[in-house]
């Protein structure tokens, strides 16, 4: 298949899978306790050096130059929006002296393991800053409700826009390199199960948490 088609192909196919995001505040527990947003925003902190962990790790394994230099950019940009959520935290008078640094998740997991550049771009910036866009989406709503108009601009101005071009350079990258059956089909495979695992960690978190509103990276 002509590298662009498949990449529309899997774009409608991750949709699919998106969408079962959307479902996730009907397997929350009624009656639950709501998160509030300091603790959401602590998600957000952990999400955010992750992502920008995970993409720094990739770079050294990846020979390709303009992908190498585009997973480098990612990594700074996580690493930004770890700034601009901590000093958002600072403002709202809570202090980072106990934060750690998380371990690797299940998710995280299977990324790293990933060996070859398709299945890192299918699965990082063209899924997984997927999965960002449309949770940060929810979690800005979330916080509109809630009466903090401050954090939610800083998702919308700050934080969306670097999410969505991740996502665009990963749809040029794929285009770019998903060019044969197997690339192809490595790339959907990794697509696939990155959604899987996420949204198997997001239902159980939100089941815990009371909301499925919290922020992704």
């Amino acid at each position: 298949m002509e590298s662009k088609a498949f990449v529309q192909e899997l774009q409608a196919h991750n949709e699919l899978l998106l969408a079962r995001l959307g479902d996730l505040g009907s397997l929350t527990g009624e009656g639950q306790s709501k998160p509030d947003l300091i603790q959401l925003l602590k998600i957000a902190l952990a999400n955010e050096i992750s992502v920008s962990e995970l993409a720094a790790a990739w770079v050294p394994s990846t020979p390709e130059w303009d992908v190498k230099l585009t997973l480098a950019q990612q990594a700074g940009d996580e690493a930004r929006h770890f700034k601009l959520v901590e000093t958002r935290l600072h403002e709202l008078g809570i202090s980072m002296d106990d934060f750690v640094v998380p371990g690797v998740n299940k998710l995280f997991e299977y990324l790293r393991s990933l060996p070859s550049t398709v299945e890192k771009i299918a699965a990082g910036q063209f899924t997984l800053e997927s999965i960002a866009y449309r949770v940060n989406d929810r979690f800005m709503s979330y916080a509109e409700a809630a009466g903090d108009r401050q954090t939610a601009q800083m998702y919308r101005n700050l934080i969306q826009p670097d999410e969505l071009y991740h996502q665009q350079l990963g749809r040029q990258l794929l285009e770019k390199y998903a060019t044969t059956p197997d690339a192809q089909r490595r790339a959907r495979e990794a697509a696939t199960k990155t959604l899987e695992i996420a949204t198997e960690l997001r239902s159980k978190a939100a089941a815990k948490m009371g909301t499925s509103c919290f922020p992704g990276c």
